[in-house]
């Protein structure tokens, strides 16, 4: 078959190329013609030669061959698996991709290029060395979706696959690690090794008994031996998500304890009275660090209330600390954006993904607090047994890499931690987005305004509309609109993975209207109909500025795949939270200036809300930068001691 690569698909590239990356991708290149070169003898072979061959290249790794020096073979055995049974070949630029991610890059590659299916490459590759290759997903839908869509190309050629889910017994957790290919989340890979490091604390029998039942929620009879057999290769779909986003909070495993009627009596009476201070007058509060601080006049008032029986068990000081979290709870973490009340307990909902998140608790008090501001059961903080940053557990891997849409602008970081490169892999075909600038409002409700009358207009023309917002709290304001102006939508709220993916994957058909927070159907193709793609294709609107550029480009990725054309645009206002990243005065003064102004149009205006972002995504380095340093500090610590420095 014709190799799609040649001389103007290499220039294309070269021209966003630095030297470095055009070296390498000369040499994947080359790589990506050798498998081509294979491919016609390939097609003349059975099936069961295709697993005779699969068996000879098993052989060779395991008697000590390099896996380098197998790559030719495996990638065209893995292309030719894929035509027989899933109907799909790899493109030239995907066999690319395989080959930057085995040699351990991180792929940036455009959305709807097929990263599902160039991760079969590598993981089949490095499954050969019978160590067991580890697929990384953000959610447990996508990693069942991902792990039976690739299952029939591996087992063509001989090798097994598992997949980890949430609630899963360690039975067949056992059987799944025990696999060649093993799929899953980040979040189960982290607390299953986690788990084993308990199992693996040596303490008397009964100890470790009532231990494992405390802290696992489980017996321990019967031997309960680990699940996981080692760290050899982790390939990370969305790595930037589960790489850098999700690295500002570790992995901790704890066991909640009932509190005392004073406890819980506590933040209740905190919460009561925090909700008659006032903002600027007893205390000030910080938007950029999310803390609030009680000045002289709010402790006066604090000092008042100390001798009501809801405080007898806190000092003066223990008291400030609790109204201050009081405080933080109710201004910087709102309903329906960073959590959700379900099943009357606190879910927290992820800043980047709107996804809930169940299990995870805030720190230092702050779940308590919220929970008291909802008028919720009062739980004890979690007492910590095991914990794993991000960082720390990905580089247990011997081998890491991944692949992603948005990874180049937190390359530097990327490499500096985790030791991995960045590499651009080329679009299949060029791509066809249209770019508008950025429309800035004055007041949120002007900017909604605008976002409806806007999908109005589209919505009579019969295109096809996706509206990606940041809460699920927004979703719902706009979905209002669109009702009163009797437009038919569909809004997502990120509750559902496979409910939402099926929607989200309709959402270019001809007046479709679907509403979503940020990474609702993160991963879902959508086809768009023929109607659509002469009429543009797929519209996309982003209600207000994310804190990272990388979020904003993935709600932009959502149009124009595959040559598609496609349109985004932003709507954004200066009472938009990503404003505040000046500082509270700031933001309250350029309200202020421009209020009743409507649309500013100049240039300025835009330059200053993409200011705000930047310094946002300097803020957030910085907190990972930190943690990484505490919890390197701790482990160096507990190494010193003798400890374990997962445990405790």
């Amino acid at each position: 078959m014709a190799s799609q690569l040649g001389p103007r698909w290499l220039n294309r590239v070269q021209q966003i190329a630095a030297p470095t990356h055009t070296g390498r991708l000369s040499r994947y290149a080359l790589l990506a013609e050798q498998v081509n070169a294979l491919e016609a003898e390939l097609e003349q072979e059975t099936d069961a030669q295709l697993k005779e061959r699969s068996k000879r290249l098993r052989l060779k790794a395991r008697q000590g061959d390099s896996l380098n020096s197998l790559l030719v073979e495996a990638f065209a055995l893995v292309r030719e698996s894929a035509k027989r049974t899933v109907k799909q070949r790899h493109y030239d630029v995907q066999l690319v991709g395989g080959a930057a991610i085995h040699y351990r890059c991180l792929a940036e590659m455009e959305t709807g290029e097929g990263k599902t299916l160039v991760a079969t490459l590598p993981a089949y590759l490095n499954a050969l060395a019978g160590k067991g290759v580890h697929v990384v997903t953000v959610n447990d839908y996508l990693a069942q979706r991902d792990a039976d869509f690739n299952t029939p190309i591996y087992q063509m050629l001989g090798m097994t696959v598992g997949c980890i889910q949430t609630g899963q017994p360690d039975g067949s957790r056992l059987a799944a690690y025990a696999c060649d290919i093993t799929y899953g989340t980040s979040k189960e890979f982290g607390f299953d090794f986690l788990r084993d490091e308990l199992k693996r604390l040596k303490i008397g029998a009964n100890e470790r008994k009532t231990f494992e039942e405390a802290f696992l929620g489980r017996s321990t009879e019967g031997g309960d031996p680990p699940v996981q057999r080692g760290h050899f290769f982790a390939i990370v779909d969305e790595a930037d998500s589960i790489l850098i986003d999700e690295a500002r909070t570790p992995l901790i495993i704890g066991a909640n304890n009932q509190p005392t009627q004073e406890e819980a009596a506590a933040y209740l009476g905190a919460d009561q009275l925090a909700a008659t201070l006032i903002r600027g007058k007893d205390f000030k509060y910080d938007p950029a660090e999310r803390k609030a601080e009680l000045n002289a006049a709010g402790r006066r008032k604090v000092q008042v209330a100390a001798g009501h029986s809801s405080f007898s068990t806190l000092t003066v000081d223990g008291l400030y600390e609790y109204v201050e979290r009081a405080l933080r709870g109710q201004i910087a973490y709102l309903r329906d954006r960073d959590y959700v009340v379900f099943d009357n307990e606190i879910v927290i909902v992820d800043e980047f993904t709107g996804r809930m998140m169940p299990g995870r608790q805030w720190q230092d008090g702050l779940h308590q607090a919220i929970q008291a501001k909802e008028r919720l059961e009062i739980t004890l903080e979690t007492i910590t047994a095991a914990r794993v940053t991000v960082q720390d557990f990905f580089l247990r891997y011997k081998k890491l890499a991944g692949m992603t849409g948005t990874a180049a602008s937190d390359a530097a970081e990327l490499k500096r931690v985790y030791k991995v490169n960045v590499f651009k892999v080329p679009t299949n075909r060029p791509g066809r987005r249209t770019w508008k600038p950025d429309r800035v409002f004055s007041t949120e409700d002007e900017k909604f305004r605008a976002v409806a009358d806007q999908i109005v207009e589209w919505h009579s023309k019969g295109v096809a509309v996706l509206i990606g917002t940041r809460s699920i709290e927004k979703s719902e304001r706009l979905s209002a609109l669109l009702n009163a102006a009797n437009i038919e939508h569909q809004i997502l709220n990120a509750k559902n993975h496979e409910i939402e993916a099926q929607i989200v994957a309709q959402a270019g058909g001809i007046r479709k209207v679907t509403v979503a927070t940020n990474m609702a159907g993160r991963g879902t193709d959508i086809k768009l109909d023929p109607e659509i793609a002469a009429n543009g294709g797929l519209h996309v609107i982003g209600t207000e500025r994310h804190e990272s550029r990388r979020i904003d480009r993935q709600l932009a990725g959502r149009c124009a795949r595959q040559g598609d054309p496609g349109y985004c645009q932003f709507f954004v206002s200066l009472e938009d939270e990503i404003i505040e990243a000046y500082g509270e005065k700031p933001a309250i003064r350029l309200r202020k200036r421009h209020a009743g102004k409507g649309e500013l149009t100049s240039n300025r205006m835009r330059r200053l809300v993409l200011s705000a972002q930047a310094r946002k995504e300097r803020q957030h380095y910085r907190d990972r930068k930190l943690l990484m340093n505490y919890e390197k500090q701790r482990a160096d610590m507990r190494k010193n001691m003798g400890l374990n420095p997962c445990l405790g």
